[in-house]
């Protein structure tokens, strides 16, 4: 079975067969890769930690009786507070299908426009640096132009860690075409500029100034295209106020050299197919859209868009961010690419048959829990999402959430840090059940089939809504019972009125039979019957979306760069790791995906970790005018001196305090409405914990009284690394069922090794020291389920430790369980590349988002590359 992989925006396309996942070849996104996420998708098929039947205030109630409660507890609070009291806030992981249901009864039915989504975290700044730039949210790009490109400039983006597979595909044309030139424009040395000809590590927040100055320079070098003039506006007023960006005064901004600046922007110019990609880097930031306008004024000016190879190229953070997008997903926006002009709104209402159609935008997602948090917004409807984690300032949404009159969740995890405020839960269906479309990055719109059945009571989250609809009294307009028929009335609904006006079309697809739809192989929009077999690249013609059909350059921001101070004198950076995924509800169950960091940790340059009394694996506390975090010390010097890099997955499902967007305040660009993530004043607070140890037992627990604990499952076992005050055993005595077991004990001065034994079987076992213990975990966790028989391995058992092995320290390839150890080892006997290590080793051979780091250890082991 053919479907798609419901991680980054790459959209790759994934085969099932015989419960083996393995990439689609014939898929045009990924050709066959998969990174190791997707890889690892047959490990989430199983039904632990899933939600799998509907609750009310806690208790098991009927998918009826849920639902009934939804409708009436919706009408109640419409007739009473009227329409603007309800929210729904949706996900980048709901399908097209979904969404589209979504927004037709908010918008069209309940007629408010309060339906915002997790995207607004990801690709709002990407959407207004769009429509203002092209007069539409349509990326002009494809990933052929990857292998066409001759610069690639990626800004803002760890593309070798976010979108593994695209990077890989990037990295195969630069293998194929040497000449190929990469310049990574980044304030860390990420593994992405690992790879690169050219880092530029700027000053976090100064993007706008580069890009600035690079306009300015090819208006002052011969770098306009001048056939691109005729289709451009606001032309000279743009370039007077970029006037005085020369190399100079971008130097100063940027804190870049003269020389390494005139040298880009050189290379820009002189360049004819330039592709630039960007993330979340350009997108969340105080100037988030201008910085997507500075990017696209670049290529607007010179020409460098239309054409293979070249393009300003938004990378979605999300696997159905745009199909989000297309439906009317975002609050500032209706179906179809429409917004909220009076022709706009009689056009929606007449085709949805609605006279209720929402008249104005709704609340963005801060403002949206701010209104919760006001009391202004009785009711919200979550579906897949958990903003109690990832939206800035997560304890003031906790704190709405827990004074909301109406909190629905529609899950797929039983137990997340947003689930626990909700007074209806209702089980959705997961990756593998799911049915319906998803779009990718380069408008790429693809199916995801269910593959197994749906677990326990779950349901597609487009029937859910469907069903709370038809209670409302709007039986007629939802009355769907497959999805196919949802998404033609989608695809009607792009081509209704269009007459090319708009840049979203499908009308193509709207007579799709339920077999064809069944079949629909992957397809970019627009796909319409002038092009029914889909668009690759737009804006060939240069004929742009705006009324006078010309596209806009936009004055650049100034940057707004985040000041420290004495109290606060560290700048702190967040950002995703290679094997997770948002906040770990999918990822965090599986234990090859927890190898590579296994638990919290600040990436510290060792110069600050110096000043600060730090060493690597200390722990310690990161705090922030919002919040504090704590966590693990990694020293890496490609993170700039005053500056430190936190990932954003861990939840208090993982970990006690590490939830990084706690400390992040709630403040955003003043267009899209997308909050600054990248740039917070922070200070460190060393943690001195009395005894810190690892606990292993079958069962989930959340430990109490401890300066710090972080969770990552092992295989048949979770594992706990643990940091406190007092005495060890006493602490652990006092845990749940530990009276019940017969304990095994070793201990000498203040270690602590036990192991607790319910009969034959291990239930479990706890090291702990002043400073943290150096255990084998794959000896222990195989423990619990092949006990050790004999007393020799129940001791080497109660050591930790199997008698004559090799601890393989950190993993560094999750594909095969490649450990640290085993890679120095065998450079030490001649592997002198990566592709030698790989063949040895395996290591890189398969997803090869390891590779920069196979690089590392070969320099750091002072081998020639």
């Amino acid at each position: 079975m053919k479907t798609t992989c419901p991680y980054c925006g790459v959209g790759c396309g994934v085969d099932v067969s015989n419960g083996v996942v393995s990439g689609d070849a014939q898929h045009p996104a990924n050709a066959g890769r998969l990174c190791v996420k997707g890889a690892a998708l047959g490990e989430t098929l199983d039904h632990t930690g899933r939600l799998l039947w509907p609750s009310v205030q806690g208790q098991r109630v009927s998918m009826a009786a849920a639902l009934d409660h939804v409708a009436d507890g919706l009408q109640r609070i419409i007739a009473q507070y009227g329409p603007q009291a309800v929210a729904f806030y949706g996900s980048g992981q709901l399908l097209t299908e979904d969404y589209y249901v979504a927004n037709k009864l908010m918008k069209g039915f309940i007629g408010a426009a309060n339906i915002d989504t997790n995207s607004r975290l990801c690709m709002a700044s990407a959407v207004v640096g769009y429509k203002r730039a092209l007069g539409a949210d349509a990326v002009p790009c494809c990933y052929e132009d990857l292998e066409q490109a001759e610069l690639v400039v990626l800004v803002g983006s760890n593309a070798a860690w976010a979108h593994p597979v695209a990077w890989q595909r990037l990295m195969q044309a630069k293998r194929e075409r040497p000449q190929l030139q990469l310049v990574v424009i980044d304030p860390r040395r990420t593994a992405s500029a690992e790879m690169a000809d050219v880092h530029l590590p700027l000053r976090p927040g100064s993007d706008s100034a580069l890009f600035a100055g690079l306009l300015n320079w090819l208006a002052q070098h011969g770098g306009i295209d001048d056939s691109m003039l005729p289709h451009l506006a606001q032309v000279e007023s743009t370039l007077a106020a970029c006037a005085g960006w020369d190399v100079r005064a971008v130097a100063a901004a940027c804190a870049l050299s003269e020389a390494a600046i005139l040298a880009f922007w050189q290379q820009f110019a002189a360049t004819p197919r330039v592709l630039t990609l960007w993330c979340m880097g350009i997108n969340q930031s105080h100037t988030g859209s201008d910085n997507n306008n500075a990017i696209i004024n670049a290529h607007l000016l010179s020409g460098k868009i239309g054409r293979a190879g070249c393009g300003p190229f938004s990378l979605t953070g999300q696997p159905n961010a745009m199909g989000g997008r297309e439906v009317g997903g975002l609050a500032n926006q209706l179906a179809a690419h429409m917004g909220f002009s009076a022709a706009e709104r009689d056009r929606l209402s007449r085709f949805w048959r609605s006279d209720r159609v929402a008249r104005q935008p709704g609340l963005m997602a801060l403002d949206l829990f701010r209104a919760i948090a006001r009391g202004e917004v009785k009711a919200v409807w979550i579906m897949g999402t958990n903003p109690a984690v990832s939206l800035p300032e997560g304890h003031r949404v906790a704190q709405a959430l827990a004074q909301c009159e109406l909190v629905i969740v529609s899950e797929v995890s039983a137990h997340s840090d947003t689930a626990a405020f909700a007074d209806v839960l209702l089980p959705a269906e997961a990756w593998g059940e799911k049915n319906g479309t998803v779009t990718n990055s380069e408008r790429r719109i693809s199916r995801q089939r269910s593959i197994v059945p749906a677990a326990g009571e779950a349901k597609p989250d487009w029937w859910l809504l469907a069903q709370v609809a038809q209670r409302m009294g709007y039986a007629e307009a939802f009355a769907w019972t497959h999805p196919q028929q949802i998404f033609t009335e989608h695809a009607a609904l792009s081509g209704f009125e269009n007459q090319g006006t708009r840049a979203f079309d499908i009308s193509a697809l709207a007579s799709l039979t339920r077999e064809q739809y069944d079949q629909l192989s992957p397809v970019q929009w627009p796909v319409t019957p002038a092009a029914p077999r889909g668009t690759a690249r737009l804006f060939s013609d240069r004929r742009f979306f705006h009324a006078d059909g010309k596209a806009r350059l936009l004055p650049p921001a100034m940057p707004v760069v985040t000041h420290t101070d004495a109290r606060y004198p560290l700048l702190m950076n967040t950002g995703r790791i290679r094997d997770q995924w948002h906040t770990m509800t999918r990822t965090g169950a599986v234990p090859r995906l927890m190898q590579h960091y296994d638990e919290p940790f600040v990436a510290l340059h060792p110069q600050d970790a110096a000043a600060h009394g730090l060493q690597a694996g200390d722990l310690t506390r990161v705090q922030s005018a919002q919040g504090w975090w704590s966590g693990r010390v990694m020293l890496d010097a490609g993170v700039a001196a005053g500056q430190l890099f936190v990932p954003m997955h861990w939840t208090r499902q993982f970990s006690a305090q590490a939830t990084v967007d706690a400390l992040i305040a709630a403040q955003g660009c003043p267009h899209a409405g997308q909050p600054a993530l990248k740039q917070t004043a922070v200070r460190l607070q060393p943690l001195r914990p009395a005894w810190q140890g690892w606990l292993f037992i079958p069962a989930i627990m959340t430990p109490a009284s401890l300066l710090y604990w972080a969770r990552a499952p092992q295989n048949g076992v979770q594992r706990y690394v643990l940091a406190g005050e007092g005495d060890a055993l006493t602490w652990l005595q006092q845990q749940p069922g530990m009276a019940d077991l017969q304990w095994q004990l070793a201990q000498a001065e203040q270690q602590v090794h036990l192991l607790g034994w319910q009969g034959a079987t291990l239930r479990c076992a706890f090291y702990a020291a002043p400073t943290l213990p150096c255990i084998d975990h794959a000896f222990v966790s195989h423990a619990f389920t092949h006990a050790p028989a004999s007393a020799r391995q129940r001791h080497a058992l109660l050591g930790g430790r199997p008698t004559q092995s090799e601890h393989a320290g950190r993993t560094i390839c999750s594909c095969f369980g490649v450990g640290e150890i085993a890679i120095r080892q065998a450079i030490a006997r001649g592997c002198d590349s990566a592709a030698a290590l790989g063949e040895a080793l395996q290591c890189g051979t398969n997803c090869g988002s390891c590779i920069p780091e196979l690089k590392q250890l070969l320099v750091t082991s002072n081998v020639t590359l």
